[in-house]
C-alpha cells in the first residue's frame, strides 16, 4: 500500500470519528421547547403536533420552495429512502410555497413524502432558516436544511437538533461520489429536468 493510500485510510477514519462526534455534540446541546406551529396544506390546517403521528419524534425538512433546484435535488433523494425515514420517525417537508403549488410540483416529481406550507413563514424565521442571502443576491429568504424534535408525553414539543443544506454536505452522497471523479464536481449543477 502506497504513502497516498495509507493517508486516504487514516483520513477516512478520521472523517467518520469526526461526524460521529459533531452528532454526539449536537445532541449534547439542551432541546429547545417550541410552540405548536400551525402550517397549511392541501386538507387544510396542521399542527406541529399532528405531523408526528403515532411517532415520538420527527424529522423536518426546511425546503426553499419549487423554484430551486437544489433543494429539488435533496427531495428527490428523500423521496427515494422515504420508507426508511418512516421505519425510524415522522417525515415532513415544509416550505413557502402556497399548498397548490407544493402539490403540483410534488406531483411532477413523483414525490410521496407529506408537504405543508409555511406560507406566513414565521415557523421558518423562528427556527432560524431564513437570513440574507449575502450582497448583491436579492434579500432576504429561505435556507434548506433540517430539524429534528420529539414530542413529549405531556404534549410537548421540542426541537432537538438543526443543520443546514449546501453543496458537498453529509445529507446527499452524491456530492461526495462526485468528488472523486476524474475530474471531481466540475461545475456541476443540478438541474429540473434531466435528460432522458
Amino acid at each position: 500500500m502506497s504513502e497516498a493510500e495509507k493517508r486516504i485510510q487514516e483520513l477516512g477514519k478520521e472523517v467518520m470519528e469526526k461526524t460521529q462526534e459533531l452528532h454526539k455534540l449536537r445532541l449534547q446541546l439542551p432541546p429547545t421547547k417550541v410552540e405548536d406551529y400551525v402550517f397549511v396544506g392541501p386538507e387544510g390546517e396542521a399542527r406541529l403536533s399532528d405531523l408526528f403521528g403515532d411517532n415520538k419524534d420527527l424529522v423536518l425538512i426546511h425546503n426553499m420552495g419549487s423554484g430551486c433546484p437544489y433543494c429539488t435535488l435533496w427531495a428527490d433523494s428523500f423521496n427515494g429512502l422515504l420508507a426508511y425515514y418512516e421505519d425510524r420517525a415522522a417525515f415532513v417537508v415544509i416550505s413557502p410555497d402556497e399548498p397548490e403549488r407544493q402539490a403540483e410540483f410534488a406531483a411532477s416529481r413523483g414525490w410521496n413524502f407529506r408537504m405543508l406550507s409555511d406560507r406566513e413563514r414565521r415557523f421558518t424565521k423562528e427556527m432560524g432558516f431564513w437570513g440574507s442571502y449575502g450582497e448583491g443576491a436579492g434579500g432576504d429568504g429561505p435556507w434548506p436544511g433540517f430539524s429534528t424534535f420529539r414530542k413529549n408525553e405531556d404534549g410537548t414539543i421540542e426541537r432537538v437538533a438543526s443543520d443546514f443544506f449546501g453543496p458537498g454536505d453529509t445529507y446527499l452522497g452524491l456530492w461526495h461520489m462526485f468528488a472523486v471523479l476524474d475530474k471531481g464536481v466540475d461545475g456541476w449543477q443540478p438541474a429540473f429536468n434531466l435528460p432522458e
